[in-house]
């Protein structure tokens, strides 16, 4: 039996709530249980120097936690000066995952920045981040359809993360704090709906698994996936 009670193959509550701020040109609420985040994704007509002149855009994101999304205080990474590396890892992350699915040519120059701020934690908070990014980003960009400033929206797929882990040797969906912090074995897979792989991250905690237990992990991963494709397309009212 899991700490939360659910089957092994059972994701946690998920929600994706877009439009949830008034001011963004894109924005979800998206919860995974009792994680959840603030994604909103702003428009610029400007790209930045590199890649100026190209005719291409640019996604890009960027990733923070409230002092208080945790059990204890954390003090805000602005105070100390810098991000941390977990910070830094995580916004990059999130950022290759929205471009892979993303038609940069046919955007023209314009850039659409993607903040995900996690208001509370319960593990899977890149995760979470991921998946309602990417309803952000597809808001923003109809947004910009609507005010002409591109002629469709230039994604060529869904894309959306889910963890997995080993716990007490058994393979289980979609962990939460409690099960993560004990896993055996922790994986975050980010996939898109055509099951294309975009990124795989996986750490043996105790001691090495096997081919065949990974293997077992990715078979959740896209069942899990799967359920929160179509869970997106049902929150942008694509069915």
């Amino acid at each position: 039996m899991r700490p939360s009670g659910r089957a092994f193959d059972e994701l946690r509550t998920v929600t994706l709530e877009p439009g949830f701020a008034k001011h963004a040109e894109g924005s979800c609420l998206v919860k995974f249980g009792d994680t959840h985040v603030i994604c909103t994704a702003s428009l610029e007509e400007r790209v930045p120097s590199w890649i100026r002149g190209t005719g291409k855009g640019w996604v890009t994101a960027e990733y923070g936690m409230l002092p208080r999304a945790t059990g204890s205080r954390m003090n805000r990474e602005a105070a100390k000066g810098k991000q941390s590396g977990r910070t830094q890892e995580i916004q990059r992350l999130i950022g290759r995952s929205l471009r892979a699915v993303t038609d940069l040519e046919a955007m023209g120059e314009i850039q659409v920045t993607v903040d995900c701020d996690v208001i509370q934690a319960d593990g899977g908070t890149r995760t979470a981040s991921i998946t309602g990014a990417y309803v952000a980003l597809h808001q923003a960009f109809q947004n910009a359809v609507e005010r002409g400033i591109i002629n469709s929206v230039p994604l060529i797929d869904q894309v959306a993360a889910v963890s997995c882990g080993l716990f007490k040797e058994t393979p289980l969906l979609d962990l939460d704090y409690l099960e993560d912090s004990a896993a055996e074995a922790d994986t975050n897979f980010v996939l898109t709906g055509a099951k294309g792989i975009v990124e795989i991250q996986g750490t043996a905690e105790d001691y090495p698994f096997s081919e065949e237990q990974f293997f077992s992990l990715m078979t959740l991963a896209k069942k899990g996936v799967g359920e929160l494709i179509v869970l997106q397309r049902r929150a942008l009212g694509l069915e």
